[in-house]
Order: structure tokens, then sequence, then C-alpha cells
């Protein structure tokens, strides 16, 4: 029987939490361990070794990166520095290349590989928009999300000083364009105008059509429901008017966790050094025998 891939939880926040369900129903997969700051026991771990460091972990094989984007790039370089793979869903899209290029070197020198921003967009989307170019290389594609909560935008509101908690809501207004509905409580003393302030010039927000509201209680206002619809209308050789859409309603922490998992597993069918997921064959995500596997998706 084939040894089973041992992977390392890396942060046990919402998106960590799915990783560790979509782990443990994968059959290929083991949790070698789960890595946090704070290692008091929680109930839900008790069957797992928790960790504050990775090197406290036995034969991990990949660490799947659970941290906010912000932290990802040194996160993954001390990792890849172990000889460990990684993979991760980092989302500010403008700086997607220089993450792959900074990792790039340092996987190849250490014989470990990256596959990152493998959530769901950046991640699975990028998959489809890739496909829909690929079958009409001219043309216009537009992503539109949700209505639904950002986790990404929701991570980094709440990052902003005086922010006890956020909530950061996308708004398809059609044609690639958002609006931004932002939901703060705020901490003791804190003043609003400035945190909104701080919070329309972050780079999460800066680009976008912003409103902030302060509330007493962001809890009472959370949904991980999301969504994405994709169109692309092009030209397929000299042929006009080929139109594709793609659409669907997710669990967004749930989704991004499956697709890390899976995303996980393909790093073992890469050379070293750090990839995009539209630079991985899509059957590298699956499990199975492969010629089983092109039977029934071919």
């Amino acid at each position: 029987m084939t040894r089973k891939i041992r992977a390392a939880i890396i942060s046990y926040g919402n998106i960590g939490k799915f990783t560790l369900d979509a782990l443990n129903a994968a059959d290929d997969f083991e949790v070698a361990g789960i890595v946090r700051r704070n290692i008091t026991p929680l109930p839900e771990l008790a069957d797992y070794t928790v960790v504050d460091s990775i090197d406290k972990l036995d034969n991990v094989d990949v660490a799947i990166l659970c941290s906010p984007t912000r932290i990802i790039k040194d996160t993954a370089l001390e990792i890849l520095k172990k000889g460990i793979n990684t993979v991760d869903s980092f989302d500010i899209h403008s700086n997607i290349i220089d993450l792959k290029n900074t990792l790039d070197p340092v996987a190849k020198e250490y014989g470990s590989t990256a596959i990152i921003s493998a959530g769901w967009d950046p991640g699975s989307d990028s998959i489809i928009r890739a496909l829909m170019l690929a079958m009409a290389p001219k043309g216009m594609t537009y992503t539109n999300f949700g209505p639904g909560m950002s986790m990404g935008h929701s991570v980094a509101a709440k990052a902003i000083s005086g922010v006890k908690d956020a909530l950061s809501i996308t708004v398809p207004l059609d044609t690639g364009i958002h609006r931004r509905l932002v939901y703060v409580e705020l901490e003791d003393g804190a003043d609003f105008a400035t945190v909104e302030k701080l919070l329309k010039a972050d780079a999460y927000f800066i680009s976008d059509e912003t409103h902030v509201k302060q509330v007493d209680d962001v809890s009472a206002l959370k949904d991980m429901g999301h969504g994405v619809h994709l169109t692309h209308k092009g030209v397929s050789g000299n042929t006009h008017n080929q139109l594709f859409e793609y659409s669907m309603r997710i669990n967004n922490p749930a989704l991004t966790a499956q697709f890390l998992v899976s995303a996980a597993r393909a790093t073992f069918k890469q050379a070293s050094g750090a990839y995009t997921v539209i630079e991985v064959a899509p059957i590298h995500f699956l499990a199975g025998n492969p010629n089983d596997l092109i039977s029934r998706l071919v």
C-alpha cells in the first residue's frame, strides 16, 4: 500500500478548520499535525498533535498554509528551506508573480515545491479563465464575485488599527466591477473616521468603491457564503460571438480548503520550484489511478 501524504496545517482559523475536514475525507492524506501560535487545547483537536512550530512535527511532506495572505511569503520561505512542500491561498492578484519569483529559486535550491494562490480565486477560477481563453483567444473575460463574504478583505479590514472585528461583503456591479461593504466593530476608544480612512487606503480596498459601516456586533452578520459568475465573450479562429459562462455558489473557506488539499497532492507531481495553478496539469490535482481518471473524465 502506498504511504499516505503527511500534511501539516499551518494556522487554525476558518480555512484551517475546513482543511482538517478535507484532509480527513481524503484517502491519500494523513494529518501530521497543526501549527498555531496558541496551543491551548481545543476539544476538537484532542486527537491531533498541536504545536507552535513545524519543527516539532515528524515527517511532514507538505505544509498547507492557512495563514493570512500578508504573512504567506515569509512562512513559505521558511518551510521550503526545510525541504517541505507548501501550498497557499495568497490572494493579492497583482503580487502573485512577485511571490512566485521569490519562492521559485528557494524551492529549487532546497528540493521542495510550492503551489501558490491555490484557493478558488485566484485558484480554481484561474483554471476556468485559462480554459475559456483557450477556446476563444480573443475577447473579454469578466469575473463577478458575490454577493458574499470575502475572507481576504475581512482579514485585511480586521488588521486595521482600532478594529476589533470586521466583515467585508463583495457586491458585484457586473463587468468585473465590485462594491465593498465593510462592517467594523471597533476597539474601545477607537475613532471611526480614522479607521475608515485607513481602511479605504489599504491595498485590498483602494481600487474599489468601498463603504464602511460601524456595528456593535460583527458576528451577528457573518455568513461565509460567496460565489462567482465568469463570462467570456470572444472569437474562436475568425468566428465571433462565442459566449461562455461559469457560475458557482459556495461556502468560501470550505472550497478554499478543499482546493488547497488538491494542490497539496499536486506538489508531488511537479519538479522542484514554485507554480501557479494554471501551470499544473489538472489531473495532478486528483486522487486515483491516472488511467482510470482519463477513462472517466475524457
